[in-house]
Parts: C-alpha cells; sequence; structure tokens
C-alpha cells in the first residue's frame, strides 16, 4: 500500500512539470529554426512570434488535461473501492425467531470458541471461559494480541468459526443484534461526544430520558458539579470534537451516558490511560460504583487497575495470587512493570 501510494505521487506530481519541460523545450528549438530563417529572410519575426504562442496555447490545455486524467483515475479507483465495500458480505441476519432477553443476569460463557478474520488463519483456539453475574473479568496483554477482537465478538461484530458465546445460557446467535447489544454498555478510550448539548449527549443511548433522569446520572459519575459551572449548565452547546473541555470531562460524560443507560454488562477499554493522576483518581471512583452489581469486561493495560479482578484472561486463566504463583505469562509482565 506505502509504495503503490508513493509511486501515484510521484507520477502525478511528474506530468505537469514533464509537460512544461516539453513545452520549454519545444520553444527553444523553434528559437533555434526560427533565427536561422529569419537571418536568411525566409521567416519573418511576426511569423516566428505566432509560432511561440501556438506552442504555449498548445501547451496548458494539455497540462490541463494530465491533471484531469490524474483525477479521474484517482476517481476511478475511489469508486472501485466504495462498491467493493457495497458489495461486501452484510452483517449475519437475524434469527426469524430469536429470544427474548430484556435484561441479562450477566452470566457470560465462551465455550471452545475459535475464531479468525479469515478462515484459513485463525487467530483463536479453544477459548473457553465464564463470567459469573457481578463479576469483574480483566483482558490483558501485549498490542495486537486479541482483547478488542475478543469484545467485537461478544457483541456479534464478528461472527465466530467455531464454538459459541451465551449470555444467560442463551447462545448470541439466538438474540437479534439490537437485542444483545442492548445489554451492554461500554466505556472507551476514546470519547465520542457530537456537536449538541451536555443534556443531549449523556441521553445519546436513552433519547427519551427525562432531565431528572440525565441530571441523576451526572452526579453518579462525578460530573454533576462541573455541569453546573458551565455557562448555560446542561444546556451548554459543546464543539462538534468537545474541544471546549478536558478529555477528563468528556470521559465522565461518557461514563455518566453509561450510567444512564443502566445496563448489566459493562465493557471498559482503558478508559484513564490519557488523564492525569488526580482525574483518574476521580474517573476511577465513578467507575468503581458504575461496575457494582454488573458483569464488566475490563481491557486493561497497566495491570494495577486490575488486581481485584475476578478472573484476568491473558493467555491463561485465573485470579491475580493463581497467576503470579503459576510463573507464566502474566506473571512475566507484572514483574516487568512492578520489579
Amino acid at each position: 500500500m506505502r509504495v503503490a501510494a508513493r509511486n501515484t505521487d510521484f507520477l502525478t506530481n511528474s506530468v505537469n512539470p514533464l509537460i512544461r519541460f516539453l513545452s520549454r523545450l519545444s520553444q527553444a528549438v523553434i528559437l533555434l529554426i526560427a533565427c536561422g530563417w529569419m537571418l536568411t529572410g525566409a521567416m519573418s519575426p511576426g511569423i516566428a512570434q505566432a509560432f511561440f504562442q501556438y506552442i504555449t496555447l498548445a501547451a496548458e490545455p494539455l497540462t490541463e488535461t494530465s491533471y484531469m486524467i490524474n483525477s479521474l483515475q484517482s476517481a476511478l479507483a475511489s469508486a472501485e473501492r466504495t462498491f467493493e465495500y457495497l458489495d461486501g458480505e452484510e452483517e449475519v441476519p437475524d434469527t426469524e425467531h430469536p429470544a427474548a432477553l430484556e435484561r441479562a443476569h450477566g452470566e457470560i460463557a465462551f465455550e471452545h470458541v475459535r475464531f479468525g478474520y479469515t478462515p484459513d488463519k485463525i487467530l483463536m483456539q479453544d477459548v473457553s471461559f465464564t463470567a459469573h453475574p457481578g463479576q469483574k473479568i480483566a483482558v490483558v496483554g501485549s498490542t495486537g494480541a486479541g482483547k478488542t477482537t475478543l469484545v467485537n465478538l461478544l457483541m456479534r461484530f464478528y461472527e465466530v468459526n467455531g464454538g459459541r458465546i451465551t449470555i444467560d445460557g442463551i447462545p448470541t446467535t439466538d438474540l437479534t443484534h439490537a437485542g444483545l447489544r442492548h445489554n451492554f454498555g461500554m466505556v472507551l478510550q476514546d470519547t465520542w461526544l457530537f456537536a449538541g448539548t451536555i443534556a443531549e449527549n449523556i441521553a445519546y443511548g436513552k433519547p427519551n430520558a427525562t432531565r431528572e433522569e440525565i441530571v441523576q446520572a451526572a452526579k453518579m459519575a462525578k460530573v454533576d458539579y462541573f455541569i453546573r459551572t458551565m455557562p448555560q449548565g446542561y444546556d451548554t452547546v459543546l464543539a462538534g470534537d468537545a474541544g471546549n473541555i478536558s478529555v477528563g470531562q468528556r470521559q465522565l460524560l461518557t461514563i455518566a451516558r453509561v450510567f444512564l443507560c443502566n445496563p448489566p454488562v459493562l465493557i471498559l477499554d482503558e478508559a484513564t490511560s490519557s488523564v492525569d493522576t488526580r482525574t483518574e483518581a476521580e474517573i476511577g471512583k465513578a467507575m468503581q460504583q458504575l461496575m457494582s452489581g454488573r458483569t464488566s469486561f475490563v481491557i486493561a493495560h497497566r495491570l494495577s487497575t486490575i488486581r481485584d479482578a475476578n478472573c484476568i484472561l491473558f493467555m491463561e486463566q485465573g485470579t491475580h495470587r493463581e497467576l503470579l504463583e503459576k510463573g507464566g505469562a502474566y506473571a512475566a509482565l507484572y514483574n516487568s512493570q512492578f520489579a
């Protein structure tokens, strides 16, 4: 991809100078020939000037045409990629007779799960574990180890190649996509806020929420005081990228959003990695309250945040103490950070 992009840029930026070089070279040749003919009286200065104008008039359209051809080629390539995307496989349709799961208790099981983005390259082999209601499951490992992939499988953003995933004993394939994802709340490392009021951002997952419910969710997320210091309070309009508030305040708003939806299962993806220590402590308090009584999957890079987990997934399973006693990969990673 990088080589193709480099070659494309080289060809695109070479055409115009090449045509201009040929134009100037033509003018130089005509000048030499015209000088010889004018000395012999075979050509007048006016005719020589006309030839120079003809070269200029012919060269500029060629230059513009080269730009148009390059743009058309780029547009055709983009159209090809667009139609390739549109013609790709759709999300697996919902089952015709879905099971009903209004609010899950939170027992989630992976049973001999196999998965690969392509069938010939399986990334996960025979993954099995059970998360009981109210437990905290930590998912740790190096970059690219499959932490986010595991969560994506849980929410059926991808389909497993083998085995099954169940929630309260019901296979996720027996649920509708909306019915399954309705039971999950996510707090990601990247905050997703849109241009609108603070109240509208908090109520994103529950548009029919009352103002009292929004305020209560903000109080639980420890962000109500900050909101009331804003010029219009809950009606303060955020910029498109929420650049008029700090990173920590954005994260607390996303936590308030999850409090409002009140899901039985949480997915937390290193939500405090980009904030200072004091803000991390505030967000940590809100997240501890948020996880209380809920099944939680915590994707973590700093092991100090998951020592109280009921189960730690890192190429092995067990509690923090059990994995340290085994002396395996988790123990090596832990000792490398806290030696």
